[in-house]
């Protein structure tokens, strides 16, 4: 072959190749997406929310009676029996008494004397008259049974020994209270600040109404507590229920009986429970976003085994969910693949490396999957996280 011939050879294969490079580069790519199987497998439709466990039965132990308690020399989470002394409630102390008040005092004690005194007094009076009295009437009567007087005499002389008598009962009576005055007034000056010996009987033990263990401490050191003021909380911590606040929307889907699943409350393994009953009355709950949220609360009961959680206590947090519906053999596909189309739900399938869309129907939906009853086999590729460079006829590659 000549030189003229070979290089035009040359030139000709590089054109060739140029070409082949510019039509290479300009042909349209296949889009690398993401591509998830349809199959069977469990699948579950639940609700889940932040709850808190709680002590079925406690006991807010309160004061009876005012007076000062001693200090608690017990501490939160202590073992106590039923009928054990909890709480010592001692006699108030006196009030004390300032200059003024303990003049006038005194000076109530002086008169409560001077009235004794006097009281005293009145009463020998009566007593003197009531003797003479008495001398009186038992003169006049032999000279009245004689029939030298008058019966009439005879009946004054009874009258009036009968009514110094009484004058003389009453004047006893007198000296009494007087005496018992003057004793109260000596009191409350005596016994002014001062708490005095205390007796035994005088002290009120609050006892435990229950066996179990010291929930709160409420009143921890010596002080006056009022009748009816909360002492201390106690309950059993091995029956314990959970408390969940739920979306009143949520909460119309839950029904008691119904499982639930208890994760995160620091064990290995999740606990099973069952739900007892939906409080019927809801409440307006802020969350934390600012938005005003009515809320209900949902009792469950934990049906695992006590050994389980048994460091599990009052107040602990946990998360909840409860099984609205599941079923072990649901054909499925992820939720990102859906994408509405004509008021229904559609999918992009991935056919031999080219994205036909496909109409579905579908049932369950749980956020994550998706029940497929119609329009995909299982085993079908669908494209999830379709974006709008996906349409129909599309070459596409697996990411």
């Amino acid at each position: 072959m000549s030189l003229y011939w070979r290089r035009r050879m040359i030139w000709l294969i590089t054109c060739v190749l140029i070409i082949a490079a510019l039509v290479y580069g300009f042909q349209p790519q296949p889009r690398l997406v993401d591509v998830a199987q349809a199959e069977r497998a469990p699948m579950q439709v639940s609700v889940e929310e932040e709850g808190k466990t709680r002590v079925i039965d406690r006991y807010i132990i309160s004061a009876p009676v005012a007076g000062t308690t001693c200090r608690v020399d017990m501490n939160v989470g202590d073992y106590v029996e039923k009928n054990q002394p909890l709480v010592t409630i001692e006699p108030l102390q006196s009030p004390a008494l300032d200059p003024r008040s303990r003049a006038e005092a005194q000076f109530r004690v002086a008169a409560a004397q001077a009235a004794l005194q006097a009281a005293e007094q009145n009463a020998q009076s009566a007593q003197a008259e009531a003797e003479l009295a008495g001398k009186e009437l038992t003169r006049i009567k032999p000279l009245a049974t004689n029939g030298h007087i008058t019966m009439e005499r005879l009946d004054q002389a009874e009258t009036l020994a009968r009514s110094t008598a009484a004058a003389k009962r009453s004047a006893d009576f007198a000296v009494n209270v007087a005496r018992h005055e003057l004793g109260a007034a000596r009191t409350a000056l005596e016994y002014a600040g001062d708490r005095g010996e205390l007796v035994p009987a005088n002290t009120v033990q609050v006892r435990a109404p229950v066996s179990g263990r010291i929930l709160k401490i409420q009143q921890q050191c010596e002080g006056v507590v009022k009748p009816g003021q909360a002492l201390l909380e106690i309950g059993d911590t091995r029956t314990l229920e959970i408390e969940t606040e739920v979306l009143s929307s949520d909460a119309i889907k839950i029904k008691p009986g119904m499982r639930v699943i208890f994760n995160r409350w620091g064990g290995e393994e999740a606990l099973l429970g069952q739900v007892r009953t939906v409080e019927p009355v809801g409440f307006t709950k802020v969350s934390a976003l600012g938005v005003e949220e009515q809320r209900v609360l949902v009792i469950s009961d934990i049906t695992s085994a006590p050994d389980i959680w048994e460091n599990l206590g009052d107040g602990y947090r946990v998360e909840a969910r409860f099984i609205l519906w599941e079923d072990d053999e649901v054909l499925q596909i992820p939720g990102s693949a859906l994408f509405r189309e004509n008021g229904g739900w559609a999918v992009f399938v991935s056919e031999a490396e080219k994205a036909k869309k496909r109409s579905i129907e579908i049932g369950r939906h749980n956020g994550l999957s998706a029940q497929v009853t119609k329009g995909l086999e299982e085993g079908e590729k669908v494209i999830t996280h379709p974006d709008d460079t996906i349409e129909e006829g599309v070459r596409v590659k697996q990411r």
